[in-house]
C-alpha cells in the first residue's frame, strides 16, 4: 500500500532537488535585499515544475522581512487591479503617508473613493512609495505566483514598480508559467526552470512514494513525468501500479494532469466543504468574512473547511488562500455552471451595496443566466465609476459584460461600441476589434456607424502605424462631415497624423488631397481654436507650401502656448519642428510630457518623451535622451503600446559608434519597414547618415541622406536630411547634388526666419560658396545658432568652419573652432564627430606630445615661445591657483592631469575651472584658452 505525505506534496529537501542554481539565485535576491539593493527575479516554467516551490523557500528565508504574496488567477483576469490588491493589503495601514494624489489615486483603484482617477503611473507611484515607506523599517520580498493570469493593470503595474527598486531594499519574486505569446512581466531578469535530469526524478519518487514499485512501472512513470517534479508526485498519487501499469495515459498537458488529480482529490471531500472550496475559488481576495457570509447564504459554514487543510489545500489565516494555484483554478473549472453561478449569487449577496458595488456587480453577472437589464445596467454604471477613476481595463471589462447581458439590440450595440474604444484606449486592440465584429451593423445609426469606422482606423494605426489607418480614418471623417462637424475635424487630424506616419507607404500625398476635399466640405467652428488653425496649416502646408501654411501653422503654434488643448498636440509638436520653431517646441513637448505624467495618459506620454528626447538630443544632453527614451520604452511597454527602436537608433547615429550604432539602425530600418511606418525608416535614414557624415564616410552618407531627403514634401526629418546631402555632397565633389538640396532647404528655411533655419542655412551656404562669401557665411551662422538650444548644429558648424580655415592655412584660427567642436562633441558623447573634429585638430598641429606624457590638444603653434609679461595682479580677478588652472587648460590637459600637478583633486580642480569661466565671461575650455592667449598667460 503506497504512504504519501499529504500537507506539502513535496518535503522541502526533496523541493530542492536539482534546484541549487535556482534557490542560489533566490537566495541572492533576498540576501541584496537585506543589504538594502532591491531587485527582481522571474521563475519560468511549466506548470507543476517547481516555481511555487522556489517562492515559497525564498519566503522561508527572508526571515525578518515584510513578505507580501499575490496570485494570479485565470477567471480574475478581467478584475483590474485584484492582485495589486492582493499584495498591498498589508501595507493600506499606510497609505495615507503618500502625498494627496498617489493616495487618492490607489484609493479610487482599490474602490475606496468615487472622487479620484485611478491612473495607472500614479498608482504605480504610490505601490512604490508604501513599499520605500516598508523598506525603512525592514527589508521587503514580495512573492508574486501564477503571474501569467495577472490581470493587466496589476501587470503593468507591478512590472512598472519592479523596474524601480533597485537603491532600496524591496525585491521581487515572480512565477511565471511558460505560455505562447506572453508579454507579462518582459524586461524583467528571467531564469527558467527545467525539468528534473532523470536520476533526480527516481530519487524524489524514492523519497516520497514509500511502497515499491515494479521497474518497469517506475520508468513510464517518470517517462510520463518528463521531469515534473510536482506530475511526477501527483501521478503517483492518483493512481496505482495496476493502472498504470495497464496502460494509464495522461493528458497532453502538464496543467490538466496536476488540475485533474487536484480535482480527484477535491471529489473525495465532503459536499459542504467542496462548495466552500467554489466559493473561495469565486472570490478574489480572500476575504474571511466576506467567505464566512456567502457560505452562510449557501448552508454552510467555515468549519466545513477542515478537511480540505488536512488535506493541505487549503490555508486560512488573515486571508484565506489556496497551497497551491492550480487547485485554485483546479476548483473552480471543475464545478459545474451551475455550481458556479450559485457561488457567484452567494458572494454577490453577500457583498456591501454601498462598500464595494463593482465587485458585487461583477459577482451579480457572474451569477446571471440569459441577459437581465437590470445587472447590465448595474455594470454600465460600474464601468462610469471606473471611467472617472481612470480604470480604463475595468471600464472596458464592465462595458463588455454589460453588453453580453443587454436583451435590447440597439442598446447592446451601443455598449459594444462603448466596450471597444475603452478596450482600445486601454491598451487591448485584438479584444477591441472582437467586440466591434460582435456588433450588429445592420442596427448601428449614422454616427456609431462613423464611429465604429474611425475606431478601426485608430487601432490599424496603434498596432502597425502603416498605411491601412488612413482610408479607415478619411472614411470615418467624410461620414461624420455632416453629422458632427467638429469630430470631423479632430479625424481629419488623425488622418494627418497617420499619414504623416504612413509617407511613401501610404500614399501620403494622396491623402492630403483627400483630407483638403473632405475639409472644404466641413463648416468650420467659430471662433477657430488652436487645433482648427492647425488643420488648416498643415494641409495648406502638403498643398500649397510652407511660404503659405506659415501664418496658420505660427497662430496654431502660438494658440497652443496660450491655451491648455491637448487635441493633436503631438502634431503641434511636429509642426514646430517642421518651422525651426526650438522655443515652441521646447515649450509644447514639455507641456506635452508633464500634462501626460500628471493626468495619466500613458498612450499619448510615450510620445511626449520622445518628442523631448529628440528636443534634448540637440541640445546635446545625449544622455538625458537616452534616459528619455528608455522610459518611453517602458511607458510603451507598461500599457501595451507598440514599441519601436527608432530614437534609440536616431541616438546610435549621433553617437557615432560604427559597429553597434550601425547594426541598430540596420535593424530598425528593417522592422519599420515591415511594419510599413515610412516616418520610422526616414528617421533611420537620416540617423544612417549622421552616422556616416561624423565618421567621414561621405559616400555611404549621401545614400542615406538621399533617401531620407526624398520624403521632404511629407516629412520633418526628410528637411533635416538635406544639410547631410550638402555637407557629403560637397565632401565628394558632387556640386550639382549639393546645390540641388541646398535650394530645396531654403524653400524651407528663408520663410520661417528663425535663427535655428537661417543658422543651418547660412552653414550649407558656406559650405558651397567661394573662399570670399564662405567666412561671413560661417560667422553668421554661429551667431545665429549662438542663439538657439540646438548645441549639435552649432558644433557641427564649429567643426566645418574650422575645416575651412584649415584648408586656407590659417591653422591658429581653425584650432579655436576646431577646439571648441571637439569640446562640445566630447561633452555630449558624439564620438565620431569629436574624433573627426581631433584628426582637423592634429592635422593643423593642434596636438603636440610633450617628451613625458601623451598627445595633448595644443592651440598654438609648438614652435612659437612667448614669455609671459610681468603683472602686479591677474587679470579679472583670477586667484594665483585659478590662473595656474587657466594655463595648464591652455596646455592641453585634462582635470585629472591638472591636478596630478598641482597635488589636487579632479574636482578641485573643476571648481576652480567653474570659477575661471565666471571670472573670464567664457564659457568653454577653448574659449578660457583664447583668455589666456590673449592675456599673454602661456609660457
Amino acid at each position: 500500500m503506497q504512504r504519501v505525505r499529504q500537507e506539502s506534496f513535496v518535503s522541502r529537501p526533496a523541493q530542492l532537488r536539482a534546484r541549487a542554481r535556482e534557490a542560489e539565485a533566490a537566495g541572492q535576491l533576498v540576501q541584496a535585499a537585506r543589504s538594502g539593493q532591491g531587485g527582481a527575479l522571474v521563475l519560468l516554467g511549466e506548470a507543476g515544475i517547481g516555481k511555487t516551490t522556489l517562492l515559497a523557500c525564498a519566503a522561508d528565508v527572508a526571515t525578518g522581512f515584510q513578505r507580501l504574496r499575490a496570485v494570479g488567477v485565470e477567471f480574475e483576469m478581467d478584475l483590474p487591479f485584484a492582485a495589486l490588491h492582493q499584495l498591498c493589503g498589508p501595507l493600506l495601514h499606510r497609505i495615507d503617508r503618500l502625498p494627496g494624489a498617489q493616495r487618492e489615486a490607489l484609493e479610487a483603484a482599490f474602490g475606496l473613493r468615487n472622487d479620484a482617477v485611478a491612473d495607472p503611473f500614479r498608482v504605480g507611484l504610490a505601490v512604490l512609495g508604501l513599499l520605500t515607506e516598508t523598506s525603512r523599517e525592514k527589508p521587503v520580498l514580495c512573492v508574486v505566483d501564477d503571474a501569467q493570469w495577472l490581470d493587466s493593470a496589476s501587470a503593468r503595474i507591478l512590472t512598472f514598480v519592479a523596474r524601480r527598486v533597485g537603491p532600496m531594499g524591496v525585491v521581487f519574486a515572480f512565477g511565471l508559467r511558460e505560455v505562447p505569446d506572453t508579454d507579462v512581466l518582459r524586461g524583467l531578469p528571467t531564469l527558467t526552470v527545467p525539468g528534473l535530469p532523470d536520476g533526480d526524478a527516481r530519487a524524489l519518487l524514492a523519497a516520497e512514494v514509500l511502497a515499491p514499485l515494479d521497474a518497469a512501472v517506475r520508468e513510464r512513470i517518470i517517462a510520463e513525468a518528463r521531469g515534473n517534479p510536482l506530475a511526477l508526485l501527483e501521478l503517483a498519487r492518483s493512481a496505482g501500479p495496476t493502472a498504470i501499469a495497464g496502460g494509464f495515459a495522461l493528458p497532453d498537458t502538464v496543467a490538466g494532469r496536476i488540475e485533474r488529480s487536484f480535482h480527484d482529490r477535491v471529489a473525495a471531500l465532503p459536499d459542504n466543504t467542496r462548495r466552500l472550496l467554489l466559493i473561495a475559488a469565486a472570490e478574489p481576495v480572500g476575504d474571511s468574512g466576506l467567505l464566512q457570509r456567502a457560505c452562510a447564504h449557501l448552508g454552510t459554514d467555515l468549519a466545513a473547511a477542515a478537511p480540505a487543510e488536512a488535506a493541505g489545500l487549503l490555508e486560512f489565516g488573515a486571508r484565506v488562500r489556496f497551497s497551491h494555484p492550480l487547485v485554485r483554478s483546479a476548483v473552480y473549472r471543475a464545478a459545474p455552471l451551475a455550481e458556479r453561478r450559485a457561488a457567484h449569487s452567494a458572494l454577490a449577496r453577500a457583498t456591501d451595496r454601498e462598500w464595494d458595488p463593482d465587485r458585487r456587480a461583477w459577482h451579480r453577472a457572474m451569477a446571471t443566466t440569459g441577459v437581465d437589464e437590470d445587472v447590465a445596467a448595474e455594470l454600465e454604471q460600474s464601468a462610469q465609476r471606473a471611467q472617472a477613476r481612470g480604470g480604463l481595463a475595468a471600464a472596458a471589462a464592465f462595458l463588455e459584460k454589460a453588453a453580453a447581458l443587454t436583451p435590447d439590440p440597439t442598446l447592446r450595440n451601443a455598449r459594444l461600441l462603448s466596450a471597444a474604444q475603452a478596450k482600445h484606449n486601454a491598451g487591448a486592440p485584438d479584444e477591441a476589434l472582437n467586440l466591434l465584429a460582435a456588433m450588429d451593423t445592420g442596427l448601428l445609426d449614422g454616427v456609431q456607424h462613423a464611429t465604429s469606422v474611425r475606431l478601426r482606423g485608430r487601432i490599424s494605426f496603434a498596432v502597425q502605424r502603416g498605411n491601412e489607418a488612413p482610408p479607415l480614418l478619411l472614411e470615418a471623417a467624410r461620414l461624420l462631415g455632416p453629422l458632427d462637424p467638429g469630430l470631423a475635424r479632430e479625424t481629419l487630424l488623425e488622418v494627418l497624423w497617420a499619414a504623416a506616419w504612413a509617407g511613401r507607404f501610404g500614399h501620403a500625398e494622396a491623402v492630403v488631397r483627400a483630407t483638403e476635399a473632405i475639409l472644404v466640405g466641413t463648416p468650420r467652428p467659430q471662433p477657430l481654436g488652436a487645433s482648427d488653425l492647425l488643420l488648416d496649416g498643415i494641409v495648406t502646408l502638403f498643398t500649397r507650401g510652407l511660404a503659405a501654411a506659415l501664418p496658420d501653422i505660427r497662430d496654431a503654434l502660438h494658440a497652443y502656448r496660450r491655451s491648455e488643448e491637448m487635441h493633436a498636440l503631438p502634431l503641434a509638436c511636429r509642426a514646430a519642428w517642421g518651422v525651426w520653431d526650438d522655443d515652441a517646441l521646447e515649450a509644447l513637448s514639455t507641456r506635452l510630457t508633464t500634462t501626460a505624467r500628471e493626468s495619466g495618459a500613458l498612450a499619448v506620454l510615450p510620445v511626449g518623451l520622445n518628442f523631448e528626447a529628440w528636443l534634448r538630443l540637440h541640445q546635446g544632453h545625449f544622455d538625458r535622451a537616452g534616459a528619455l527614451i528608455q522610459e518611453a520604452d517602458a511607458v510603451a511597454e507598461a500599457t501595451g503600446a507598440p514599441q519601436t527602436s527608432y530614437g534609440a537608433a536616431f541616438l546610435a547615429g549621433w553617437r557615432g559608434d560604427p559597429d553597434q550604432g550601425g547594426r541598430l539602425l540596420e535593424t530598425s530600418a528593417r522592422e519599420a519597414a515591415s511594419r510599413g511606418e515610412a516616418t520610422a525608416v526616414t528617421v533611420t535614414e537620416l540617423a544612417t547618415s549622421v552616422l556616416h557624415n561624423g565618421g567621414g564616410r561621405y559616400d555611404a552618407a549621401l545614400i542615406a541622406a538621399r533617401k531620407a531627403a526624398k520624403q521632404v514634401q511629407i516629412s520633418a526629418f526628410g528637411v533635416w536630411a538635406m544639410p547631410e546631402v550638402v555637407e557629403a555632397a560637397t565632401r565628394l565633389g558632387q556640386t550639382e547634388v549639393a546645390l540641388k538640396a541646398a535650394d530645396q532647404l531654403s524653400e524651407r528655411t528663408l520663410p520661417c526666419g528663425t535663427d535655428w533655419a537661417l543658422g543651418v542655412e547660412a552653414t550649407t551656404r558656406a559650405l558651397l560658396a567661394d573662399d570670399t562669401a564662405a567666412e561671413d557665411l560661417y560667422r553668421e551662422a554661429v551667431e545665429r545658432l549662438e542663439r538657439t538650444r540646438i548645441r549639435v548644429q552649432l558644433a557641427r558648424t564649429h567643426l566645418v568652419y574650422g575645416e575651412w580655415l584649415r584648408r586656407q592655412r590659417r591653422r591658429v584660427d581653425a584650432r579655436t573652432h576646431l577646439l571648441t567642436a571637439h569640446e562640445m562633441f566630447s561633452t555630449m558623447g558624439a564620438e565620431a564627430f569629436a574624433a573627426r573634429a581631433e584628426g582637423e585638430l592634429r592635422a593643423s598641429g593642434g596636438f603636440r606630445r610633450p617628451a613625458d606624457g601623451p598627445e595633448r590638444l595644443a592651440v598654438r603653434e609648438p614652435k612659437v615661445a612667448r614669455p609671459a609679461p610681468a603683472r602686479s595682479k591677474p587679470p579679472a580677478g583670477l586667484t594665483e591657483r585659478e590662473v595656474q588652472v587657466l594655463c595648464l587648460v591652455a596646455q592641453g590637459l585634462r582635470n585629472r592631469e591638472i591636478g596630478m600637478k598641482l597635488s589636487i583633486s579632479s574636482r578641485t580642480v573643476g571648481h576652480h575651472l567653474a570659477h575661471i569661466y565666471d571670472k573670464t565671461g567664457r564659457r568653454t575650455r577653448a574659449g578660457v584658452t583664447l583668455f589666456a592667449m590673449e592675456h599673454g598667460l602661456l609660457p
